[in-house]
């Protein structure tokens, strides 16, 4: 992966009761939006940099830490996804940014599909990395994982780099457990946005692990509420619906986000 470069600008930004930290990479390029960047569950900029500095190449891509992460302090609200991109809306308009691409991995993929769906004006190309579109997405084993998913575990995750990067970066590193909880608590809710996925009006890119947390009939299942795998393509392409999926070889849900084959997948799709 790339070695990460320092961000252009970074700052804080006051929108809905929180100071959100946000990083810029990058420069303007005539003709080619921004990319919003949203990390995974208990990931933070610092641990995602890499990631963006790759993704800046030829465009601005801008980094957050969401409510509770990272540079991000936590307020007293539960997480919950509708909220959270409510949060990006909201820093979109603090940055002058009326339109931008958009690529979420796991919790951060929850947050882009909200995004589209709450604001659908403020996405042009939405990439979603390892996130279902309902709670009854992950195998069984993933979903009774989260029910263990509490900040007892704090102690024991001290040596990761969930842990390490947060402990670096966050306003109070004591609130690692909270994260936890208030994590798995969103993990735990019920939710099922398939009918307001089929209507959503930009192209969507799918990428997926072919061994990731959920199976592939539950992939193909999103893939064709998006309007995919309905239909041969055909010889000359026009049977394609406007959204794609990628299921990648060799990977899982949890080291498919720092590939460089999800890079090289992602960039084609969004293009100029």
């Amino acid at each position: 992966m790339t070695t990460p470069t320092l961000p252009t600008k970074t700052g804080h930004a006051q929108v809905n009761g929180l100071r959100l930290y946000y990083e810029v990479r990058g420069v303007p390029a005539d003709g080619v939006l921004p990319l919003v960047l949203l990390h995974g569950g208990l990931h933070n900029t610092l641990m995602d940099a890499p990631v963006a500095t790759r993704l800046a190449q030829g465009r601005q891509v801008i980094s957050v830490d969401l409510q509770g992460h990272g540079r991000t302090a936590d307020i007293d609200r539960p997480l919950r996804y509708e909220q959270l991109a409510d949060d990006f809306a909201a820093l979109l308009d603090e940055l002058r940014v009326p339109q931008a691409d958009v690529l979420g991995y796991s919790l951060g993929g929850g947050v882009g599909l909200r995004l589209a769906v709450q604001h659908p004006s403020r996405v042009r190309k939405l990439v979603v990395v390892s996130s279902p579109f309902s709670s009854t997405g992950w195998y069984p084993e993933v979903a009774t994982a989260f029910q263990h998913l509490t900040g007892a575990l704090a102690d024991m995750m001290k040596p990761a780099p969930v842990y390490q990067t947060y402990a670096a970066i966050a306003p109070d590193a004591t609130g690692f457990a909270r994260l936890i909880d208030k994590t798995g608590e969103l993990q735990r809710r019920p939710y099922d946005w398939s009918v307001e996925v089929s209507k959503l009006p930009m192209p969507v890119l799918l990428v997926f692990a072919d061994a990731d947390s959920m199976p592939p009939s539950y992939i193909a299942r999103f893939y064709e509420l998006l309007g995919g795998g309905q239909r041969d393509g055909g010889l000359d392409g026009s049977g394609r619906p406007k959204s794609s999926l990628a299921i990648l070889p060799g990977h899982t849900h949890y080291d498919l986000f720092e590939s460089p084959a999800m890079i090289t997948t992602v960039e084609p799709f969004l293009g100029p």
